[in-house]
């Protein structure tokens, strides 16, 4: 029987055993790239005679289980791979210090680093939304009088109508007898029973204007015309001719649309950055090339159970009446700029349980390290514990070394961890930084106290507290109230400020 034999014969099935081999392929050349890196490179360096033994052997498609000899892969048609103690390990213990790869390896797996950098954090949160009616301007038309419907005006929900438009003329037998009394005793001159009989017209629901009338003509007048004390969209209108009507009924409800609500669905996790008063700016579909600003009015307190998003009320001005609710839109809110450590989001290694990146010398050592991240802006995440600047990390390929290191037991650093004889050796003068943000209660020359959020990278909930300043210059220009966000470290002599910069109220 030939290997040909084995070949499935549909396309699907041999697309299968051709993915298998490939991934097989390369974890294959990882393993020994890692194996002749970790092959002394100095011929006048004598090696112990335990690193040339193999620590085990192993199948690069099932790694995690380990044989005592070579052979065959009981896994897969193929030898199984001799493992190497590292350089900086002792052979038989698989717990190395780094990952050793040949600068020329490097090259061949398209490993690429970069610098971790400080830089300007901004908000580049996105969202989706729909126009809805201002729920805050809405005008309820009622009958302030019971009688008759005798004309009704051309309208219907749905109509957009201006303030002051009449919606139906209403006869009010009840208003003639006491219009008749109040032209009689305003006849006599007596100024204080005519006040109390037009109190009285007033008390029986009589608009100022048709009593106006009613004083200049002279006459009464026993039908009104009801009129939209608001412009808008009529949402209800529940009156028809001939029909009779009771006072307090409600005969029809108004949307007002000078302005109008963006209700945005922000996903649970990104919502803690936003707070009413932000700025948001909004793009239609119905106006291409042309954005709407408005701030955010409130965060509802409820989150959706299917899709564990926030409800964002936006208020937008609505010029001439250009928004209609229901219309789509796409949200980007704005923010105050800041001051934050800088990473690229590709460098991130998620587990689930914890993140990591992968630290590099630039003589082809690596090591995995555990950081704490913060927000995300375009291409890069804040590191809020975990790296100093300057430190360098691997920002392409770094999933493979990290299969290396965990196949060789290497521990990621902690945060908070000293990284002097780590990879690489951070400068002194770059000390491990928590970021958080607070307000200036007391500010001296040496001390300032800041009452501050929480800082989970080190468990702290949020307090007020004092804190050292080695510079009297961290402090100038600052003063008592500012909001600020700030990096700290926290040495044996107590919490000390070593970088501050201003954010917005």
């Amino acid at each position: 029987m030939t290997p040909k034999d084995f070949m499935p014969r549909t396309p699907a099935g041999r697309a299968a055993i051709l993915a298998i081999i490939a991934s097989g392929a390369v974890g294959f050349g990882v393993a020994r790239l890692t194996e002749h890196a970790a092959t002394p490179s100095t011929a006048n360096t004598a090696a112990p005679a335990a690193k040339d033994k193999p620590l085990y052997w192993y199948d690069p498609m099932v790694p995690t289980q380990h044989f005592d000899k070579p052979g065959k892969s009981p896994f897969m048609d193929m030898q199984l791979i001799p493992k190497y103690a590292d350089g900086s390990g002792e052979a038989g213990s698989g717990n190395a210090a780094s990952v050793s790869i040949d600068p020329m390896a490097s090259q061949a797996l398209g490993l690429r680093t970069v610098s971790v950098r400080r830089g300007t954090l901004g908000s580049s949160l996105a969202a989706t939304g729909t126009i809805d009616f201002n729920q805050r301007d809405v005008a309820i038309v009622q009958a302030r009088s019971g009688g008759f419907v005798q004309r009704v005006y051309t309208r219907a929900p749905g109509d957009v109508i201006r303030a002051g438009a009449p919606l139906a003329d209403i006869l009010v037998p009840d208003w003639g007898g006491a219009q008749d009394e109040y032209l009689a005793v305003r006849r006599t001159r007596n100024v204080a029973l005519t006040q109390a009989a037009r109190q009285r017209l007033s008390l029986l629901g009589m608009p100022p204007g048709l009593i106006a009338s009613v004083e200049q003509s002279g006459h009464p007048r026993t039908t009104v015309t009801i009129t939209t004390p608001t412009g808008g969209v009529i949402k209800t209108l529940g009156v028809r001719a001939g029909m009779t009507v009771a006072a307090g009924q409600t005969l029809a409800e108004v949307d007002g649309l000078n302005t109008v609500w963006l209700n945005a669905a922000v996903p649970e996790a990104s919502a803690g950055a936003l707070k009413p008063g932000q700025s948001a700016q909004a793009t239609l579909a119905a106006f291409p090339g042309e954005a709407f600003t408005g701030r955010i009015s409130a965060i509802l307190p409820d989150v959706a159970a299917d899709s564990r998003t926030l409800t964002v009320r936006i208020e937008l001005p609505n010029r001439n009446g250009r928004l209609r609710p229901g219309m789509f839109a796409n949200v980007t809110f704005g923010g105050d700029t800041r001051s934050a450590l800088l990473v690229p989001s590709e460098a991130l290694i998620r587990t689930g349980e914890r993140t990591l990146v992968m630290l590099a010398d630039g003589k082809g050592h690596y090591q995995p390290a555990e950081v704490q991240v913060g927000h995300e802006a375009g291409d890069d995440s804040e590191i809020l514990a975990g790296l100093s600047e300057g430190e360098t990390i691997v920002a392409s390929g770094q999933f493979l070394i990290d299969s290396e290191a965990s196949l060789a037991g290497i521990a990621a650093r902690p945060i908070g961890a000293s990284s002097a004889g780590s990879v690489p050796a951070p400068s002194k003068s770059s000390p491990t930084l928590y970021e958080t943000t607070g307000t200036i209660e007391e500010l001296k020359s040496d001390s300032v106290t800041l009452s501050h959020e929480p800082v989970p990278a080190i468990g702290w909930p949020a307090m007020t507290m004092g804190f050292a300043l080695p510079d009297a210059n961290i402090g100038r220009g600052f003063k008592v109230g500012d909001r600020v966000r700030f990096g700290f470290d926290h040495p044996n002599d107590g919490p000390t400020v070593h970088r501050m910069t201003k954010v917005g109220q």
